[in-house]
C-alpha cells in the first residue's frame, strides 16, 4: 500500500502517488471507459486516493467517469478538480474567474461528480481580468458553505501563489514539472518550501517522452494533444529523443523501467511532492505504483540532473496559444 504524502498545512493528506484522469476522456488517444473505470478501481485497491479531474476534460465528461467509478468508495478517494475556463459549444474560449462563473461550475461539478463537497478545488489557470484576491475571497466563502474543503491553484506564478496565501491557505500547486520539465525550480519550489504548500506534477513522465514508448508529432492521429506539441516535431523529436536515452539506460542498469525512474526522482525530491501520473490502463497504473519501492542513490539522482538540465529539452513545452495562458 502506499503511504501518505501532506499537501499543505491544512490537513490534507493524500497517497504519495495520484491519478490524473484526463487521458481517459481526451487528449491521448480513443477513450475507452470500461478500462478507465477498471484502473480508476484498481487504483483504490492498490492505495491510491488523489485523483484529479477538470470540468474541461472532455469537456463534462471526465468528472462524470470519475464520479460514477468512485460512487460507494466516497470515503476512500480525494477529489480534486478545476474551473477557470468558459467553455461554449464543448469549446474552450478564453478564462473567467468571475465569482458568478466561479460559483456556478462548482455547482456544475458537484452534480456530474455526484459528491456533496469536493475535497481539493484548483483555480485552472490564473485569469489577468479577476484580482486573484477576489478569486481566492470566493473560493474561501465555498469552504465556509461546505462545498469544497482546501484551496489549489494551476500553473500561477510565485507574486500570484504569495498574493492568494495571504487571503486564504493554499494547500496545492498544480504544474508541470519532471525532469522533462524544470521550470519550477528557480523561483516556485523555494516560494512553496517558504509558505508551506504542497506541489502536485502533473505531466510527471513528460507526456511519455521520459517512457521511450513516443512517436513524432505526425505519427499520432487527428485530435491527440500531441500533434500540436513542439516537443514532438522535427528536430526538436530528434534531439528530445537522445535525452530521454539517459534515463532508458539507467532504468536497463537497474532492471526497472524508465516511467519508475522517473517517478522515483519526483518523489525524491520532496515530501510535500506528489504527481499524478495519467494512464487509462490497469497494467501502467500498476508499473506507476511500483516507483513508490525504487530508491535512487544521491549520485544517481545527481546523474540525472547533470545530463537532463533545466534548459537541455529542445522546443517549448506548449504551443504559443497555450504558453499565454502560463502565469510566469
Amino acid at each position: 500500500m502506499l503511504i501518505k504524502r501532506k499537501l499543505g498545512q491544512q490537513g490534507l493528506e493524500v497517497s504519495e502517488l495520484g491519478l490524473g484522469c484526463m487521458g481517459m476522456s481526451q487528449s491521448y488517444g480513443t477513450p475507452n471507459d470500461a478500462e478507465s473505470i477498471a484502473t480508476i478501481h484498481r487504483a483504490i485497491e492498490l492505495g491510491v486516493t488523489l485523483f484529479d479531474t477538470a470540468e474541461i476534460y472532455g469537456p463534462y465528461t471526465n468528472e462524470r467517469l470519475l464520479g460514477g467509478a468512485v460512487k460507494g468508495r466516497r470515503d476512500q478517494v480525494i477529489i480534486a478538480t478545476k474551473f477557470g475556463f468558459n467553455i461554449v459549444n464543448n469549446k474552450i474560449q478564453g478564462v473567467n474567474s468571475y465569482p458568478k462563473h466561479i460559483r456556478q461550475v462548482v455547482e456544475e461539478s458537484l452534480q456530474r461528480l455526484g459528491v456533496d463537497h469536493i475535497d481539493l478545488l484548483y483555480q485552472h489557470r490564473v485569469d489577468p481580468a479577476v484580482p486573484i484576491e477576489e478569486v481566492i475571497g470566493v473560493m474561501s466563502q465555498l469552504i465556509e458553505e461546505g462545498k469544497i474543503c482546501f484551496l489549489g491553484l494551476s500553473e500561477a506564478g510565485a507574486e500570484t501563489i504569495r498574493r492568494a496565501h495571504k487571503v486564504h491557505p493554499i494547500s496545492a500547486l498544480q504544474s508541470e514539472y519532471s525532469l522533462w520539465e524544470r521550470n519550477l525550480e528557480e523561483d516556485i519550489i523555494p516560494l512553496l518550501q517558504e509558505l508551506g504548500i504542497g506541489l502536485v506534477p502533473f505531466c510527471p513522465l513528460g507526456r511519455g517522452f521520459l517512457t521511450g514508448t513516443i512517436q513524432r508529432a505526425e505519427d499520432y492521429p487527428e485530435g491527440d494533444y500531441r500533434r500540436s506539441d513542439p516537443r514532438f516535431q522535427g528536430k526538436n523529436f530528434d534531439a528530445n529523443m537522445q535525452i530521454a536515452r539517459v534515463i532508458q539506460e539507467m532504468a536497463k542498469s537497474k532492471q526497472t523501467s524508465p516511467a519508475q525512474i522517473a517517478l522515483a526522482w519526483l518523489l525524491h525530491k520532496g515530501n510535500n511532492i506528489v504527481p499524478i501520473p495519467g494512464t487509462k490502463r490497469r497494467s501502467y497504473l500498476e508499473e506507476n505504483i511500483q516507483a513508490v519501492k525504487l530508491t535512487l542513490s544521491q549520485a544517481e539522482m545527481k546523474a540525472l540532473e547533470d545530463s537532463l538540465p533545466p534548459d537541455g529539452v529542445t522546443g517549448c513545452r506548449y504551443s504559443e496559444q497555450h504558453m499565454a495562458l502560463i502565469d510566469r
